[in-house]
């Protein structure tokens, strides 16, 4: 009894260190209520326009030729992105496939990727690889490639951009989210700049953002401050957290032909591919995406709070804009990240019995650990968390289908993090 009282009352104490933060947090999460509604408002105008109605939710079979309802849904993404042309398909396997497909759609031997934003995320490292890796990477392919690093404060170094474009670099790459660095993910108005600088540079140079974990979290995406070609993963936030796979790619008519000619076969592009059942999920889950990207959103800031009223450094602090998804907390130490991510885990719904371990995932460099109890696997705009087992010690949370389950799944990891002796909270209720 007075163990289970115990439980208790640590519960009742988090609770509280949760409420004050919720009161301070409170302007915070009225802007993002403001920016869920008015992105809510457009997509639904983009349905309107369009004339989406229930037939195009029915799947086409075989070759999937004149599939409406993957014909409308093109359109609608375009409409929503601010872009000339988008394909929308659950052949994309991944956000990794998707980039890759979008890459190595617009660019031929010779040419050059130069990515401005630094090292990209791990999982893109393979799919550049290395000049004659014979694993048909970019650069095993022949395409040149080259990166600038961020500044010390994770700014952008202009000088070294301005040096790195070269007549042979025909995409300038843009990673929008932080990825596994500690740094501020780009603001829509930050991609725009570069847009601007690169183009006065190199007037017919493509540029390129992963907007993976960005969607939905400001009024206006990349492709509506001239950005050329644009990736995202369905089981992140344009899903809904409904789409059980996919990916999309906007941009310019052009580019994104050539990127669905990389996805099929040249000439077929976009025309072909069934879509079983898929349209509906599809359809329906970027109705209800602003809604519940605002939901995570609000779920990072709260996380923020708390970890900083605990003395832990957090990016982006909880009352930075937000301009993706993923709240970053330092740890330091591994057993506190690893007690952090499997605190996440305990929060679900799903798996909720399981209990992660750090281990050789493919297609990164160091061990990770992932929490995801999730419905969709994969799945990072319903509440999950991951971090690779590497000095500092940085766990990256993400997603939450409802405030409710993200805040659930801090208060969880507190507790857990508590209940090993790792931290206390006590001095710091008032």
């Amino acid at each position: 009894m007075n163990e289970q009282h115990d439980k208790q009352k640590l519960w009742e104490q988090l609770e509280g260190l949760a409420d004050l933060a919720e009161r301070r947090a409170e302007p915070s999460f009225r802007k993002i209520d403001r920016i869920a509604e008015r992105n809510q408002w457009k997509v639904i105008e983009a349905f309107k326009r369009h004339q989406v109605s229930d037939f195009h939710f029915t799947g086409s079979t075989g070759y999937g030729y004149n599939d409406r309802g993957r014909e409308i849904l093109d359109l609608v993404y375009s409409d929503v992105m601010g872009a000339e042309a988008a394909i929308v398909r659950p052949h994309f396997v991944s956000g990794t496939h998707t980039i890759s497909c979008a890459l190595f759609g617009v660019l031929r031997p010779g040419d050059q990727l130069l990515y401005v934003t630094g090292k990209p995320y791990d999982t893109l490292h393979k799919v550049i690889g290395k000049p004659g890796d014979g694993k048909g990477s970019l650069q095993d392919w022949g395409v040149k490639y080259a990166e600038v690093p961020l500044l010390h404060d994770g700014g952008l170094d202009w000088e070294g951009i301005e040096n790195a474009i070269r007549p042979e670099t025909k995409v300038i790459g843009i990673q929008r989210s932080r990825g596994y660095d500690w740094r501020a993910s780009f603001t829509v108005a930050e991609i725009g700049e570069i847009v601007a600088r690169v183009k006065a540079i190199k007037p017919d140079v493509i540029v390129f953002v992963d907007n993976c974990y960005g969607e939905f979290t400001e009024l206006e995406e990349p492709t509506q401050v001239g950005v050329d070609l644009m990736a995202g993963s369905l089981i992140k936030n344009p899903g809904g957290g409904l789409a059980e796979t996919g990916g999309y790619i906007a941009g310019t008519a052009a580019a994104v032909e050539a990127a669905a000619f990389r996805l099929t076969a040249p000439g077929i592009g976009g025309e072909v591919g069934a879509m079983l059942g898929t349209l509906r999920p599809m359809y329906q889950g970027l109705f209800l995406a602003p809604h519940f990207v605002g939901q995570a959103v609000k779920g990072s800031v709260l996380a923020a709070a708390l970890f900083e009223e605990l003395g832990f450094e957090t990016k982006p602090r909880w009352e930075d804009p937000r301009t993706d998804l993923i709240q970053a907390v330092r740890f330091g130490q591994a057993d506190h990240l690893i007690a952090f991510v499997q605190g996440i885990q305990q929060a679900a719904a799903v798996d909720s019995h399981v209990v992660p371990e750090p281990w050789d995932m493919p297609g990164y460099e160091n061990e990770v650990i992932m929490a995801a109890g999730t419905f969709i696997q994969g799945g990072s705009l319903e509440l999950s968390a991951d971090a690779p087992i590497r000095e500092p010690y940085i766990a990256y949370m993400q997603g939450g289908l409802t405030y409710a389950h993200a805040k659930y799944g801090v208060l969880t990891a507190l507790y857990r993090l508590v209940e090993k002796g790792l931290i206390v909270i006590k001095p710091y209720i008032t």
